[in-house]
């Protein structure tokens, strides 16, 4: 598939093969200006094929600037005119906005974070969007829930939209790791392997969360085969009335797509790299041995702790178990963040097992 790019519509389906393809444009439109500013700069670059725009912005908290709605849609149609090469997106969060959206010539809607994680909301959009000829995109849902995710793809499909996109943005976890938005890759891994022929693109300015990380994200998302980006991109990120932090000039852009390094997947034929991956499945086939030794115990200890009339979970003895875990990982060079993650989820299943 290719995104076609000599019209102002798209094919019903958004066609991010052929990498590098870029979407990108400011959080939020917050003056007929500023949007012709970043268009005009953007469009010097073929690697872009797609403007997005924030029309509506959810803010987690009230009082924030939440967009200008119809206007910046008007706006827009300006834009489409003089830069009939490029394809415009915006987020949607009710019905209505898919009927304006409509009204006004976008070419691709995304549904948001915030929007995905409620099913009621994602079927009434799906059924505004049904027959229509727009393109659409579903971020991953605020929690780390892959099912959640998956269900608001399938109401789309379900609703005759053929070809969804999916966006991997970044959950919102206890601990995110330094990131805006903690990356939990293994999730979008998991959406790949049970729906292979689906889209996915990354959106490293909100992984990350700041300027500095949308480089090494965006490298690791095509490290991990995804199909695209959707990079946060403002005239003067410094004065942006949303997300400041996060987002780039073209020039910045322009140099983290001349840096990035476009990998070849591989077949496995290097005998090497076949080795190699040998000597991984040896590992992780005693890694779920130990794992299972591991759960028998913790069954067994379950059954004293019942019998002593204790309670499963032992603050004391888990934070020093927690703390030497990390600090053996890291006299073997592995990284505390991921001895820290990986020693949670034993415990949570091993409290699981003894109960």
């Amino acid at each position: 598939m290719h995104v076609n790019t000599t019209t102002t519509k798209m094919d019903n389906s958004l066609s991010l093969r052929n990498f590098p393809t870029v979407i990108a444009g400011p959080c939020s439109i917050e003056s007929p200006d500023q949007l012709h500013s970043i268009v005009k700069a953007l469009s010097v670059d073929n690697r872009i094929k797609m403007i997005r725009c924030g029309v509506w912005k959810p803010r987690t908290r009230p009082g924030g600037f939440e967009g200008l709605g119809e206007p910046a849609l008007q706006w827009i149609e300006k834009e489409k005119l003089r830069n009939p090469s490029l394809s415009f997106c915006c987020e949607v969060g009710r019905p209505e906005h898919v009927e304006l959206c409509l009204s006004h010539n976008i070419d691709a809607v995304w549904l948001g974070a915030r929007t995905t994680v409620n099913p009621f909301l994602v079927g009434e959009i799906a059924e505004a969007l049904s027959g229509s000829n727009l393109n659409v995109m579903v971020k991953n849902p605020i929690t780390p829930d892959v099912d959640l995710w998956i269900g608001a793809i399938e109401r789309l499909i379900h609703k005759g939209i053929s070809n969804p996109v999916a966006v991997h943005r970044g959950f919102s976890t206890f601990n995110n790791l330094g990131y805006r938005n903690n990356p939990l890759w293994e999730i979008p891994i998991e959406l790949k392997r049970r729906m292979p022929e689906l889209q996915l693109i990354c959106d490293p300015s909100h992984i990350g969360g700041r300027r500095d990380l949308i480089a090494p994200v965006s490298q690791m998302a095509l490290d991990l085969n995804f199909d695209g980006l959707m990079i946060e991109c403002h005239p003067n990120p410094d004065n942006a009335l949303t997300d400041s932090l996060q987002q780039i000039t073209p020039n910045q852009l322009f140099n983290i797509l001349n840096l990035l390094t476009i990998r070849h997947q591989g077949d496995g034929s290097l005998g090497d790299l076949q080795r190699l991956r040998d000597n991984l499945d040896v590992i992780d086939a005693d890694i779920l041995k130990l794992l299972s030794q591991r759960m028998m115990l913790s069954m067994e200890i379950g059954k004293l702790k019942k019998q002593h009339n204790l309670t499963t979970y032992q603050p004391q003895r888990w934070r020093e178990v927690l703390q030497k875990q990390i600090s053996e990982g890291a006299k073997l060079g592995l990284d505390p963040n991921f001895v820290k993650e990986l020693t949670e989820k034993i415990h949570a299943e091993s409290l699981r097992v003894q109960e």
